[in-house]
């Protein structure tokens, strides 16, 4: 190295003078930065896009995030207001129906004076096995229900007829159940016959009409009610429609089956007859 300085160190010198004159020469003449200022801007602009990317990858992000938390709490928000509005919706509905069978019941007291003393029941449990179909209700002893009341829907049609009583409960065997037996009239011709459930019909939800006069002539459609006969059930008391007619197994007498006009599996709520005017 001595020797290089001892050999070329005037060349050096000079041209190192020569540089800074340059340099110099340029900082005054250039509007540009000083090639320090340049060199150094060359050398971070690297870390500044690396920076700038980085931020804005960030920021992205960041908006991301509160767009994405935004749009969840909004939907929370919304999905509450339809919760809402289903649930009104509901209650309307309820309210509705509330409201048909109350005015069903005005009207059936209207029309059947005979009947003079109701208690509205809500069934509580339906239970149909293979030789049983029974409802069970909220009313019992404490609301004057008793053994043998009969129970309708809010249209007069016949329910069944309570088989047992609580405190604050009560069954009902309906009239499909293989315990009923019911005094029945048809009502086009007035034939008279009974009303009973029967085994091998109770899992097609229909029951039989029996001991028929021999020259009846039935049609299907034809509308059978209670006859009220003996004094033990009101009378007109829609039971149901005739289907078709039968003979026995012996083939010596004629049988009705008789499709009831309840609908048990859409049955909600029902009204317990707790006493009636007999009607001669």
């Amino acid at each position: 190295m001595k020797n290089f300085l001892k050999h070329h160190g005037l060349w050096v010198l000079f041209a190192a003078a020569v540089i800074a004159v340059v340099m110099a020469v340029m900082s005054v003449f250039s509007n540009t930065s000083s090639p320090l200022a340049n060199l150094t801007g060359i050398l971070a602009s690297p870390f500044r896009s690396a920076y700038t990317s980085i931020a804005t990858w960030f920021n992205d992000k960041q908006n991301y995030y509160q767009d994405n938390l935004s749009l969840k709490e909004e939907n929370a928000a919304l999905r509450k207001q339809i919760a809402e509005m289903e649930a009104e919706i509901r209650q309307a509905r309820l309210d509705s129906e509330e409201n048909s069978r109350l005015k069903g019941l005005l009207n059936l007291r209207d029309e059947r004076q005979d009947l003079s003393d109701f208690e509205a029941a809500t069934i509580t449990e339906h239970t149909v096995t293979n030789w049983t179909s029974s409802l069970t209700l909220d009313r019992g002893t404490a609301h004057g229900v008793e053994v043998q009341d009969c129970v309708i829907d809010e249209t007069g049609a016949l329910v069944g007829v309570i088989s047992e009583v609580g405190y604050n409960w009560c069954t009902v065997l309906t009239i499909v159940d293989t315990d009923t037996s019911l005094g029945a009239q048809v009502f086009r011709t007035r034939d008279l016959g009974l009303a009973n459930g029967d085994f091998s019909l109770m899992g097609e939800n229909r029951l039989r009409l029996d001991y028929l006069p021999a020259d009846s002539q039935l049609l299907s459609g034809d509308l059978v009610v209670t006859s009220g006969l003996g004094g033990y059930y009101p009378s007109g008391l829609v039971i149901g429609t005739i289907e078709e007619v039968q003979k026995d197994d012996s083939g010596a007498a004629a049988y009705a089956v008789l499709a009831p006009r309840v609908d048990f599996d859409q049955l909600t709520e029902v009204f317990i007859i707790k006493s009636f005017e007999l009607v001669s």
